[in-house]
């Protein structure tokens, strides 16, 4: 593996687009979404860059309108996992062994393609298949996938350049950045393509091959991702694309004496039984597995009695119902001191009350649909018995509809129970559950905070006393692994705010850092001498 290359200059975040009325970008994502919405696409299997079509076949839908069909794709069975994984093995030694500047040439390449010729369709399809509006499409799309792309070579050269021992005048010493001995298996999820994008590339870029399962519900998406990547440049192997059951997949993949790593996000119930499957089969493997996953989070913003009402509002609002929730940093809890309550409340009320939820390709609208109906069926029982609990006041939505799309409203539960079912479980939904606290129980509320929910993931505070935000930032120190004063908890940036959380969240490998990519690394120290010892007699010994 060859780690020579000079150190790539830091890059920026690729700007957004603002979409704004009559500009050339609305007008050409608009031509993009009709072409997309007037057609069926058939979606493969891609192993070893032949396209396999197995006839069992599920469709595409749109979310916000489930009657539409957007394609179908082929599932793959254990023989196709087989041969992907046979794929991905046969690829890695060419791949591993391909010039570092090489590699780093084709996922520069990606991005340029994302961010240019490709970023209306990308947008186009993550808008139509995951009922993301145009700014969400935007930012995740094509804006994260191109920094992943240019961040992850960034990264990996200033590895390389630190990463290398002390050298003496008899000695030269260096350390080879291998790949890991084997593939690496990627699971991606429904709500971020960037991330389908980065956990396929950034193990890839260290000169490692993926088995790749994307999630089904963003198949459209993370299909043109493959295609794209394709047109970049990269090798036919190194990335093999399986979509289908993910208990037919993870059964061969994690039998497999090759399995080198597993690079997930996804559920936490869906992590646990990934690594209990992984811990019963370590005998069979020819060498530790790494594991690095991000799952979920009950994220919190936790208000002082100093806090900013209006930035507060908007932090809560935006935090909770932009892309209806379904983001692993969307705020869920909030603590609120009742000295400032009736001010937020108020001004709570008057920015939801300004939501409108519909087709995500309409401009005016700020929220879809949810991802589909498995996630609609989990999330409104609990709205109903919110409804009938003495120990919760709806304070606005509440209601749901997928007559035509999986429609939940965006929703403010007023909870006098500091435990209530909502207070404490992901829902993943645009579901805000509200704590008001008496402002002289502020550090025993702190407390309650850290100890409600098993996860750790984001979390926010506002204040304008000083003090006071660093007291929240101590007590709550394990509680978020991405922790913001006086902000939302959402849009972590590639390059500012390395993402990734702790306890029930996840390993906090930081994706699109060093912390992430060195996971991805096998290390190999090598010491030439040049003048090794030719006598047993030390100087004592004389």
């Amino acid at each position: 593996m060859n780690n020579s290359i000079y150190k790539l200059e830091k890059p920026a975040n690729e700007p957004t687009l603002d979409y704004a009325p009559g500009s050339d970008e609305i007008l050409l994502l608009n031509e993009e979404i009709e072409r997309q919405s007037g057609i069926q696409v058939e979606i493969p299997i891609i192993v070893g860059g032949k396209e396999i079509r197995t006839g069992n076949t599920a469709d595409m839908v749109m979310p916000h309108d489930h009657r539409h069909k957007l394609g179908f794709f082929h599932k793959a069975g254990k023989a196709e996992v087989a041969a992907a994984i046979e794929s991905a093995l046969a690829a890695k030694r060419e791949w591993a062994a391909l010039s570092w500047d090489d590699r780093a040439s084709i996922s520069l390449k990606a991005a340029h393609l994302v961010s240019t010729k490709y970023r209306y369709l990308i947008n186009a399809a993550t808008m139509l298949c995951q009922s993301k509006n145009i700014w969400q499409a935007e930012i995740d799309a094509a804006c994260e996938t191109a920094d992943f792309l240019r961040f992850n070579p960034y990264n990996a050269s200033q590895l390389f350049s630190f990463l290398q021992p002390l050298q003496s005048y008899t000695t030269f010493n260096r350390l080879e950045c291998r790949p890991l001995e084997g593939f690496i298996y990627a699971v991606t999820p429904f709500n971020f393509t960037s991330i389908a994008c980065n956990l396929n590339m950034a193990p890839a870029i260290l000169g490692n091959t993926t088995v790749w399962k994307p999630a089904t519900a963003s198949l459209l998406s993370s299909y043109y991702l493959m295609r794209i990547l394709k047109e970049a440049g990269l090798p036919d192997g190194v990335i093999n694309f399986v979509p289908g059951s993910g208990s037919v997949i993870s059964d061969v993949v994690l039998k497999h004496k090759h399995f080198a790593g597993l690079h997930f996000t996804g559920s936490n119930l869906t992590f646990n039984e990934l690594w209990k499957q992984i811990s019963g089969n370590l005998s069979g493997y020819c060498s530790y597995p790494r594991i690095a996953g991000e799952t979920g989070g009950k994220d919190f913003i936790f208000a002082h009695s100093s806090a900013d009402t209006d930035a507060l509002a908007a932090a809560i609002t935006l935090g909770a119902f932009e892309y209806q929730g379904q983001k692993c940093s969307a705020a869920s809890r909030s603590y609120i001191p009742r000295s400032i309550w009736p001010e937020l409340k108020e001004k709570l009320l008057s920015l939801v009350a300004k939501i409108k939820v519909g087709d995500p390709t309409d401009p005016k609208n700020l929220m879809g649909a949810v991802i589909d109906e498995k996630s609609f069926d989990s999330v409104t029982p609990y709205l109903e018995a919110a409804r009938k609990s003495p120990d919760v006041e709806i304070l606005t939505g509440g209601k749901f509809d997928k007559s035509k799309g999986y429609f939940i409203e965006p929703t403010l539960l007023l909870c006098g129970d500091s435990k209530y079912a909502t207070m404490e479980t992901e829902l993943f939904a645009p579901v805000m559950s509200i704590y008001v606290y008496d402002d002289d129980k502020f550090e025993e509320t702190l407390k309650l905070c850290d100890e409600t929910s098993p996860y750790g993931l984001t979390g926010s505070v506002f204040s304008r006393d000083k003090y006071a935000a660093a007291k929240v930032s101590e007590v709550l120190k394990y509680a978020a692994g991405n922790f913001y004063i006086n902000d939302k908890t959402t849009g972590a940036m590639v390059g500012q705010q390395p993402f990734g959380g702790s306890r029930a969240s996840g390993t906090n490998d930081k994706v699109g850092s060093v912390f992430n990519l060195i996971r991805w690394m096998n290390p190999r120290s090598i010491k030439e001498n040049y003048s090794p010892q030719d006598d047993i007699i030390y100087p004592h010994m004389r």
